[in-house]
């Protein structure tokens, strides 16, 4: 049987090993033009990324959301230009579906939020392409997958991580979540949940998907905002149900069932969660 444990942290700041590319996010409101010209994001025209990932072919997927679909593409390390699969530098193009759940504002808060901050537990956001209704997101390529894929999924590829390795797991996640908590990125994620935690091959976690974030508190103006954000079956019930936020405990909710599902559970109706102590 899986089991479940708790994980008290306190990670200090001075400890965060992180970096914004100013003193801190500009914040929002701020217009289109405005970010995609801030950060150094590389703008990539359609026909480089069609390229690159073989012209989006289904066996190139590399998972699906309510973004759309993300694909495995080469490009070359010097250029950018597309390259031959096998060849340059992997990447991760996420591509929006104009059916999907998110749209153009969740396309842009990515290219807000990843185009400023850079910490080791954020996934490197390279660059985008916009282009008639196009809109793609280009990212560095985290070779073992998603922490979802391991909880959930069995296969010669993603196999149960040992618990050593899921604490290393969880030590990475809870630094990118202080990291942008932090009084130097001042951001509200909004989605924590296993299929956003991105582990590469040293099994180094890195939080992916900020088109739910959101500006922290600024000048004494609150963060709170009673607009429903986030996933069922990881956000605090109360939240949900009701719209109000718990303050620390809804961090505690989310932060505990991404990380205590055992690695033979599959249904969610038998995951255990013990939430940290007060």
């Amino acid at each position: 049987m899986g089991s479940c444990f708790s994980l008290g942290l306190k990670i200090e700041s001075s400890r965060l090993d992180g970096k914004v590319t100013s003193a801190s996010v500009p914040p929002s409101p701020r217009s289109q033009t405005e970010i995609l010209q801030s950060g150094n994001l590389k703008p990539f025209s359609f026909n480089v990324l069609k390229l690159a990932t073989r012209n989006f072919r289904p066996d190139s997927v590399l998972g699906e959301g309510g973004f759309g679909s993300v694909f495995k593409g080469w490009i070359d390390e010097q250029s950018l230009a597309a390259a031959k699969p096998g060849t340059g530098t992997v990447i991760a193009v996420k591509r929006l579906n104009q059916e999907g759940l998110q749209g153009h504002q969740e396309w842009l808060a990515e290219i807000n939020y990843l185009g400023q901050l850079n910490h080791p537990n954020l996934v490197k956001l390279i660059g985008y392409c916009i282009e008639d209704d196009h809109r793609m997101l280009v990212y560095e390529f985290m070779p073992r997958g998603s922490l979802e894929n391991h909880l959930f999924r069995r296969s010669s590829y993603f196999q149960p991580l040992s618990w050593n390795l899921r604490i290393k797991v969880a030590l990475g996640a809870a630094k990118g979540l202080a990291f942008l908590h932090s009084p130097e990125a001042k951001v509200i994620y909004r989605d924590f949940k296993s299929s956003n935690i991105l582990i590469d091959s040293n099994y180094n976690a890195k939080l992916s998907d900020f088109g739910l974030a959101k500006d922290g508190p600024v000048d004494g103006k609150s963060h709170v905002s009673t607009r429903v954000m986030g996933t069922y079956g990881y956000a605090a019930p109360e939240y949900m149900a009701t719209g109000k936020p718990s303050g620390f405990r809804l961090f505690k909710y989310r932060y505990n069932l991404c990380l205590v599902i055992g690695p033979d559970k599959h249904e969610w109706g038998r995951v255990r969660v013990r939430l940290l102590r007060k």
